[in-house]
């Protein structure tokens, strides 16, 4: 049996496990705790560690660097998504609890559009290489727009997900429980929150059209590209309601998110001019622009505030 059996089957065996227990332990709604969102983040991550070992062991140390590359590229443009998710959940005015269920099924949502932009997204750059240039100049306007365009804003009333729902789906005025659906005097009945997991379903669709094409400027090994997408997306919930409280310490790091966005465009488009950039180089970029951009987020919010300046006498 080959190497890449293997490793399909053992990732395949390990997404069935791993959604079985989640979809498992949480099939009521509840307030997810710090302590659980920690714990669940580094069970993700290290698993993803452990398969990125696997990967060096069974198809060598090229395949592991991409592996490694994709996976933090991924796991750093997520870091923007919950930007959106915390604004989602505030103009509908969803409560803890809730979210963690809209976000269980969002990201189920993610994992299967991710799956067919992937394998569609390989088959189409491997026969139309000139998309390399499309997809690169893609990403240098999503870098520009996301460190110098406006911040993210949501007017409900603007959206064209909440007036379709609004319009074609019998819905309660008010979210009641954590259901979706409900039968009331013979009719179903949508409730608002269904609405809001329509807008965090757009939402991934959005970021995946970014997100995608930028770990095919590392590889197109479908496996490489599918396995970092989906330990990536696994792990966003957690991550979520690990950051969610601090994100706005975070002051710089959409720049250093844009800059990657930005590296990762240039490459696509220096691969159709022939020039290649090691992959070790990419990693290299990719980690210290996050580290710096945390680093320095950090060192401004530990800044001391000065004492306001006032013209009253010293006293005597």
């Amino acid at each position: 049996m080959s190497s890449h059996v293997v490793l399909w089957s053992a990732f395949a065996l390990l997404v069935v496990i791993m959604l079985v227990i989640d979809l498992g332990m949480n099939r009521k709604s509840h307030q997810v705790s710090f302590r659980e969102a920690l714990g669940w983040s580094l069970v993700w991550v290290g698993l993803a560690l452990a398969f990125n070992v696997g990967i060096y062991f069974m198809m060598g140390k090229q395949p592991a660097l991409e592996f490694l590359t994709g996976y933090l590229i991924e796991k750093s443009l997520s870091v923007d998504n919950l930007f959106v998710f915390i604004m989602i959940f505030t103009v509908f005015g969803v409560r803890g609890e809730l979210q963690a269920r809209v976000l269980k099924w969002g990201i189920l949502g993610a994992l299967v559009m991710r799956v067919i932009f992937i394998f569609v997204g390989a088959e189409l750059l491997q026969r139309f290489q000139w998309l390399f240039y499309i997809f690169g100049a893609i990403l240098l306007y999503t870098a520009w727009k996301m460190a110098f365009g406006p911040s993210h804003e949501m007017d409900p009333n603007k959206n064209i997900i909440v007036r379709f729902a609004r319009k074609f789906l019998p819905m309660t005025k008010r979210i009641w429980g954590d259901w979706f659906f409900t039968r009331r005097v013979g009719l179903w009945l949508a409730s608002p929150l269904f609405m809001v997991l329509l807008v965090v379903e757009a939402s991934d669709l959005v970021f995946a059209l970014d997100s995608i094409p930028a770990i095919f400027a590392i590889t197109l090994d479908p496996f490489i590209v599918l396995t970092s997408n989906v330990f990536a997306i696994m792990g966003l919930r957690a991550l979520y309601f690990l950051l969610a409280g601090v994100m706005g310490m975070f002051i710089y790091l959409k720049y250093g998110i844009s800059f990657i966005l930005g590296f990762v465009g240039i490459k696509m488009i220096l691969i159709m001019l022939g020039v290649h950039i090691p992959i070790a180089v990419s990693l290299g970029t990719i980690v210290l622009s996050l580290v710096a951009a945390i680093v320095a987020s950090l060192l401004v919010n530990a800044a001391p505030i000065a004492a306001p300046k006032t013209d009253l006498p010293e006293e005597a």
